[in-house]
């Protein structure tokens, strides 16, 4: 690249050109003027030698000075040659650096320290074609703005153009980067940068196509999520619809078209919630329209039992955090009729045996209750599994303390029987739900595996604890090897793994046994469960994983298909690889193969009571959890077992103060309470009022993480709902031991 002469040089070559003429004109004008003098000279007598010797000194002085007048200007000749390579080079760094300008594809345009534009490239003028007339008298920043403000070229213009200008010199000002978007639709990423010299440079870049794609992967997953709520819509037994903020109806399922009648278009029958209400009062003849109403802000779920033409029907209603709303309508009919007709016959003993002991009698009406209690719970199922443990779980939980209670009466055969019958009933239901819950928290990934290093002995010595007797009442030989491997895993997924292979292994093998065994291989640790079952063909050995997948051979097998679907969720979740080896007659091994560790040191597991006695002798246990029928279940179990139980929907009620003042022994409070109030919180406000240690627990039915590390961090145990009254015993029992 040619060199630029330094301007300060240039100037003082230019100074001294100049002084070198006016040396040179003076000297001419001597030169003339001493000629003429001699050439007028009249004396020609004496003084012509005189003139003579004149002449020639005269001469030598013309010619000293004509040298020094070349001299000078040679090197006037040869500053103007570097003046003018100086401009040559010049103009040539000029040419090269408007070509680079030009040849971006994006706009550029530089300013100087008085906000006025030096130049612009072509794509500039293409962005801005409003600026092609102007450009030539080097216009300021704001008279551009102003231009611009006056075209509406920008979009932010044509809304307020004031406020556009306003903003636009501002962001000038600070410099930086920045979004416009045109009226015509395209995008332009301004950024601007500071010169040293006080001036401003500014790129524009068109990134159209950038946001297209952002807008069209947006609307990918907004299609993606319609997708799965619409799926998970349909998979519901409920009839279902969700509005929008505007009233509008948003998402509907089959179920809801059938059960209000609607064989096809939907969204013009009851695309509005204004035409829903009018539909379900007017058609279907709605007795409760209030069921249906709109409600704003956030709010609590709300069931209204209601009559739909000569069906019976429960609609929930909830707002949501969009401010729009959402319906469910169960249709529960023949559980009405049904549990008429079982309280009828509930009637007719009771009449049939009320000569019989007063204890009977009393035991007979709790059953009734309890059935009825268990009735009404299948009323309070939401739209989501994953978020309908807790109201699910509430009417199982007492219906498993009334069913527990009236077990330890004294019963007639026939009624101890159906005492029998409805808690295997609520273990199946238990084992179920446990088993969904389990499988929607994997999908939804609310469960996030801990991978520590796990003593592979110690879980396999529990399963051997766990199933033997199990085993034994069926006739079954049950082997667990020992091992003294450990592996990287979660120590309480792979345990549920591992103890849902076993139980599949016992429940579907009728004879010979089942066997538990770990082998290494390599860096991996292999642990296969072996049955001598009826096998499993190659072709059904694919589905064997799906849920609610029952095999021909054994679908007279109580189960639910549950179990291995769960088994090949958290294994995805650990990393483990889920291996099946079966044919029919021969039995089946299930393998998982997982990473081989060394051991860690571990430490040592938290104490369940933090270290509280108690005395279960010395004070009542207080009960608090706002649903009535689990408080009427705990008092009725809790008083068989010979304890005071002293129960309250909240920890402010008077009889709960009085008892925490006089002295308790234990406190059993639910999670979620009323008004957005905790147990954990309950427990801490009847401690401040108790003397001495008060040994507490919490009871919930809400099984996330959160809530699990929220109450471990407080040290306060929890029981899971359904409680099951060993459970509840053993806690009883370690309380009373506990140091």
């Amino acid at each position: 690249m040619a060199s630029v002469r330094d301007p300060v040089a240039a100037v003082s070559d230019t100074d001294e050109i100049a002084r070198l003429k006016e040396r040179i004109r003076k000297l001419e004008t001597i030169n003339a003027a001493l000629i003429d003098r001699v050439e007028r000279a009249t004396d020609m007598q004496g003084g012509a030698f005189s003139m003579f010797e004149n002449a020639i000194t005269l001469e030598a002085m013309v010619r000293d000075r004509t040298g020094e007048l070349e001299d000078a200007m040679g090197k006037l000749a040869s500053i103007n040659a570097q003046i003018e390579a100086a401009h040559a080079d010049a103009d040539a760094a000029r040419a090269r650096l408007r070509d680079a300008i030009e040849s971006l594809s994006d706009g550029f345009a530089l300013f100087d320290a008085e906000d006025r534009l030096v130049m612009c490239n072509t794509a500039f003028l293409r962005f801005w074609p409003e600026f092609r007339d102007i450009v030539d008298r080097r216009p300021s920043f704001a008279e551009m703005v102003e231009v611009l403000a006056g075209s509406g070229s920008p979009i932010g213009s044509l809304v307020s153009p004031e406020r556009w200008k306003q903003e636009r010199l501002a962001r000038h000002r600070n410099a930086g980067a920045h979004v416009q978007l045109l009226a015509d639709g395209r995008w332009l990423q301004i950024n601007e940068l500071r010169t040293s010299e006080g001036g401003t440079v500014g790129i524009y870049t068109d990134i159209t196509t950038v946001k297209a794609e952002d807008a069209r992967q947006r609307a990918r997953e907004l299609a993606e999520r319609n997708l799965a709520l619409q799926s998970t819509l349909d998979t519901l037994s409920e009839g279902a619809c969700l509005f929008g903020a505007n009233g509008r109806l948003q998402a509907w399922n089959d179920e809801l078209a059938n059960m209000l009648g609607l064989d096809r278009d939907v969204q013009a029958r009851i695309g509005t919630h204004e035409a829903f209400v009018r539909h379900c009062i007017d058609h279907r003849r709605l007795d409760r329209p209030q069921a249906v109403e709109w409600r704003l802000g956030r709010g609590p779920r709300i069931s209204t039992e209601c009559m739909l033409g000569s069906r019976n029907f429960v609609i929930r209603s909830v707002t949501l955090a969009s401010g729009g709303m959402a319906f469910a309508f169960d249709d529960v009919t023949d559980r009405i009729r049904f549990q008429k007709s079982m309280t009828e016959v509930a009637e007719t003993l009771e009449r049939a045996v009320r000569q019989r002991t007063t204890e009977l009698s009393e035991a007979n009406r709790q059953l009734a209750e309890a059935k009825d209690e268990a009735e009404l719970a299948n009323l309070s199922k939401t739209r989501f599994l994953a978020a309908a443990s807790h109201d699910l779980l509430q009417p199982l939980n007492a219906a498993r303390l009334f069913v527990s209670a009236l077990g330890e009466k004294r019963l007639a055969t026939s009624t101890r029987g159906l005492v029998s019958q409805t808690s295997v009933a609520l273990d199946s239901v238990e084992d179920l739900l446990e088993a969904l819950f389990e499988i929607s928290r994997l999908d939804a990934g609310a469960i996030q595996p801990e991978i520590g290093a796990i003593d592979l002995g110690r879980i396999l010595s529990a399963l051997r604890i766990e199933f033997a007797p199990l085993a034994r009442s069926r006739g079954l030989e049950f082997e667990v090897a020992e091992t003294p491997l450990f592996v990287a895993s979660d120590a309480q997924m792979l345990r549920r793994v591992l103890q849902n292979l076993v139980s599949n292994a016992l429940r579907y093998t009728a004879t010979g046994g089942v066997k538990v065994a770990a082998r290494r291989e390599g860096d991996a640790v292999v642990v296969s469960v072996t049955d001598t079952g009826p096998g499993i063909a190659l072709a059904e050995q694919k589905v064997v994983f799906d849920e609610f997948r029952r095999l021909d051979a054994t679908r007279r097998i109580p189960g639910h298909g549950l179990g291995l679907a769960i088994v090949r969720r958290s294994c995805a979740k650990l990393g483990h690889r889920v291996e099946l080896l079966s044919e029919p007659g021969q039995g089946a091994i299930f393998s998982i193969t997982m990473r081989a560790t060394e051991p860690a040191s571990l430490a040592p597991e938290p104490a369940v009571m933090s270290g509280r006695r108690a005395d279960l002798t010395s004070g009542a246990i207080l009960v608090i959890d706002n649903d009535p029928t689990i408080l009427a279940g705990m008092r009725a179990l809790l008083g068989n077992w010979g304890h005071e139980a002293i129960t309250a929907a909240g920890p402010d009620e008077p009889q709960v103060l009085a008892a925490a003042r006089a002295g308790l022994s234990l406190i059993l409070a639910d999670y979620h309470l009323e008004d957005g109030l905790t147990g954990d919180i309950a427990v801490a406000r009847i401690r401040a009022l108790h003397s001495g240690n008060l040994p507490a627990a919490i009871v919930t039915a809400d099984r996330s993480e959160e809530v699990k590390a929220k109450l471990s961090a407080l040290d306060l145990p929890i029981l899971t709902k359904p409680i099951k009254p060993a459970q509840l015993r053993a806690l009883l029992r370690q309380i009373a031991t506990s140091a």
